[in-house]
């Protein structure tokens, strides 16, 4: 399941091509808005509805999620990640990681308005160092 994430995020986070119907290659541009970000790369897990899921494991349900209130709670797990969720420093950009953070923070029935910035995310935004644990 983290290989399939990490794949699909890193899939998305640059840019991909796709093959015309004419046999050429089509440039298709990469998500930038919130809305964007979390249907190509969140809302596999946590569904379009942004309620989680039961199966094989747990997905929490971001909707109406207090945890959510304080901005650097969901920016850190987006960023390192958290239980069977990867982080995706360095593989999403902060901008991207900002705008999803928003997003969720601003929808599905949570009015959490303040806008999270790059310079927000940076602050836990490493990516892992090479090398040993």
């Amino acid at each position: 399941m983290r290989m399939f994430l990490l794949l699909a995020a890193t899939l998305v986070a640059a840019p991909a091509f796709a093959q015309d119907s004419a046999g050429g290659v089509v440039r298709v541009e990469k998500p930038v808005t919130g809305e964007q970000v979390y249907g190509a790369v969140c809302q596999a897990c946590h569904m379009a509805d942004a309620k989680g899921a039961v199966g094989a494991g747990t997905i929490p349900g971001l909707a109406s999620n207090p945890k959510l209130a304080g901005a650097a709670y969901p920016i850190m797990v987006v960023a390192r990640g958290q239980g069977a969720m990867p982080g995706f420093a360095g593989t999403l950009s902060n901008a991207q990681m900002a705008e999803a953070v928003t997003y969720v923070r601003t929808h599905f029935g949570n009015s959490y308005a303040k806008p999270v910035t790059e310079a927000d995310v940076a602050k836990f935004a490493k990516p892992p160092s090479a090398g040993g644990h």
